[in-house]
């Protein structure tokens, strides 16, 4: 592999090279292949993220792209990305759309303590940068978003240059893959969609009932929202009387529009 491949005068070549060597590109593994092999002179990462859908709503669609042990799309550990990939979508936003970094720490909280089964989840925690980047379709009226992860430092040059000329091709990539199984399935019932007008929860009673319906304790819930255990019961308290139920599992199935026969 050329070291400083898209640097100097055959710039312009090298990245038509690797426009053409994605244009190839039909199931995961020849995705994989092209993400391993020069595009990591430009965009180092050992985990692609890859979300899509209504972001505002929660109603996403991922994919994972990685040669790690365990890192893959629909691994144990990954019911919580949807909610992950909105963290880091409104990070994009924030940003005004354009590639930028982040330093995975301060994403931690979102992991909390909890103790989370799975490679996947274990290899998240190992990850020290990233950079994110996006496209909005206005035909379709969705985002698709692109996360890169790291375990060592994502150098800002050349990669946020790398992303906005790439992303298109990637995207597109992407879609001539063949859907997985869970991909196939209609978008689940956001637990953001809908709850001013249907439930009267609150923000923070939205958020606490996402990480309840991944299964989260009311303690590792107040670590990763950083309060107390004590202060998402009584969260707890107010939500179930406005859902008029009277556990957690009637909540979630409630809020998901499932007839709880228990």
């Amino acid at each position: 592999m050329q070291s400083h491949m898209l640097t100097g005068s055959g710039e312009s070549g090298n990245y038509l090279k690797l426009i053409e060597g994605a244009s190839a590109i039909r199931r995961h593994i020849d995705l994989l292949h092209w993400l391993q092999g020069d595009v990591q002179e430009v965009m180092p990462h050992d985990i692609l993220l890859a979300g899509w859908g209504n972001f505002q709503e929660g109603s996403i669609r991922h994919d994972i792209v990685s040669r790690l042990p365990g890192v893959r799309s629909y691994a144990v550990g990954t019911d919580g990305l949807p909610f992950l990939m909105g963290k880091f979508h409104e990070n994009w936003i924030f940003s005004g759309r354009q590639p930028s970094s982040l330093d995975f720490q301060n994403f931690e909280y979102i992991l909390g303590n909890a103790s989370l089964p799975g490679s996947f989840t274990s290899a998240l925690r190992s990850m020290r940068s990233g950079m994110i980047h996006g496209m909005r379709d206005e035909r379709g009226q969705c985002e698709c978003l692109y996360v890169l992860l790291s375990s060592r430092k994502i150098p800002s040059n050349p990669t946020s240059t790398a992303m906005k000329l790439l992303m298109p091709v990637i995207d597109s990539a992407l879609r001539q893959v063949s859907q997985l199984p869970q991909q196939q399935k209609p978008f689940p019932k956001s637990l953001k969609a809908g709850h001013d007008e249907a439930f009267g929860l609150s923000d923070r009673e939205i958020q606490i009932m996402d990480w309840v319906a991944m299964g989260k304790t009311n303690s590792e819930i107040g670590s990763i929202l950083n309060i107390s255990g004590f202060t998402v019961k009584n969260h707890m308290q107010r939500i179930f009387q406005k859902l008029n139920v009277f556990n957690r599992a009637q909540a979630v199935s409630k809020i998901n529009g499932v007839t709880f026969n228990g």
